[in-house]
């Protein structure tokens, strides 16, 4: 009898638990997150691993990611691709690199001379910039987050010193994005390779000088091995953000409290990857100086100047290239204003004044 009323019981309590929707009853669901990081790489490469444990803590364990390295499912630069075609449900990325494809994603990545992490982070969530994104990746059935932040970039690595424009003509440089096409203007040619590849690159000489991230990540790369000279300050990339992409489909059919923990585990994973950068970049810089004599250099003021000028003018042509670039530059241009005028008696006031 007591054997018969515990089933009894536990039939009826099981029935109630479908019945309310608990999470005993719903399904599991298991995702591929694919990247364009090697496994583990320090910076964006833990930052996806980390992303994938705070979405399956979050979800109890509902909803369970698994991290592949760039090349071990798809090539680095194939992530977009992969998750619009269904291959996975995720990926963790830079938006620069699908500038081929769809033109204005450059724009939510960084732009030369442009928004600095915090101003980006502002023009996304409250400046229509978020709209605008999942905008230009509707048409792939992809949702774009904000899901990491290498914050403010350094110049780059090369092999001999940069004394002025000269220096620059017929220099093979590592560089996507529209950093790559300013520096085109100046001479430079421009290379695309994905950041497994970069320092064997450098190694062989099928590159001059190459650019990446900043000094965690560049130190744990290894650059300095190869390319002694160390560039600042970052005009090109003022920006490091990373974008998670996740399958339309595939977040369609989470129910609504697992799609709330995607949205919000990319949330939190953007605000500790920028605050970790901004810890282990003070640190990783001290020792690329001073234990691997590192050598420091500031761009040239003309080069600066230039590059600058080559900045305006590939940002005019994109806005001339297609309709969806020229409606995401006129968003991005008012945020930069708008950001300026505030950065000018804040941010940049203040660094002057703390620096006497």
């Amino acid at each position: 009898m007591k054997r018969r009323h515990f089933l009894t019981t536990a039939s009826a309590a099981g029935l109630a638990a479908a019945a309310a929707g608990t999470p005993a009853a719903t399904a599991e669901h298991h995702w591929k997150m694919v990247t364009s990081w090697p496994k583990g790489f320090p910076g964006p490469g833990t930052g996806a691993e980390r992303l994938a444990r705070r979405i399956e803590a979050a979800s109890g364990g509902r909803l369970t990611v698994r991290v592949y390295g760039a090349g071990e499912l798809v090539p680095a630069l194939q992530v977009f691709d992969a998750v619009a075609a269904g291959q996975a449900e995720m990926g963790h990325s830079a938006s620069f690199f699908w500038r081929g494809k769809i033109p204005a994603s450059v724009f939510f990545t960084t732009v030369p001379f442009g928004l600095t992490p915090g101003e980006h982070v502002a023009w996304i969530v409250h400046g229509g910039g978020q709209a605008l994104w999942d905008t230009l990746y509707a048409p792939f059935r992809v949702k774009p987050f904000m899901a990491g932040n290498s914050g403010m970039q350094m110049g780059g690595w090369f092999k001999r010193e940069i004394h002025g424009l000269d220096d620059l003509k017929g220099l093979k440089y590592r560089i996507p994005g529209l950093g790559g096409a300013m520096l085109e203007r100046l001479g430079v040619q421009p290379i695309v390779i994905p950041p497994p590849e970069i320092f064997t690159a450098l190694q062989t000489g099928a590159v001059d000088g190459a650019e990446f991230l900043g000094p965690w990540s560049d130190l744990a790369a290894g650059f300095y091995r190869v390319a002694p000279y160390y560039y600042w300050p970052g005009f090109h990339e003022p920006n490091g953000t990373a974008e998670a992409l996740v399958s339309q489909a595939a977040l369609d059919a989470l129910p609504a409290d697992l799609r709330a923990v995607v949205e919000q585990a990319c949330a939190a994973e953007n605000g500790e990857a920028l605050a970790e950068t901004e810890w282990r970049n003070a640190e990783a810089l001290q020792t690329l100086v001073t234990r691997h004599g590192v050598k420091l250099r500031q761009f040239p003021a003309p080069v600066l100047a230039a590059a600058r000028e080559a900045a305006a003018e590939v940002l005019a042509a994109l806005g001339e290239s297609d309709a969806g670039a020229r409606e995401v530059l006129a968003s991005y241009r008012q945020a930069l204003e708008r950001a300026r005028a505030w950065a000018a008696v804040s941010t940049g006031a203040f660094l002057g004044a703390r620096g006497g």
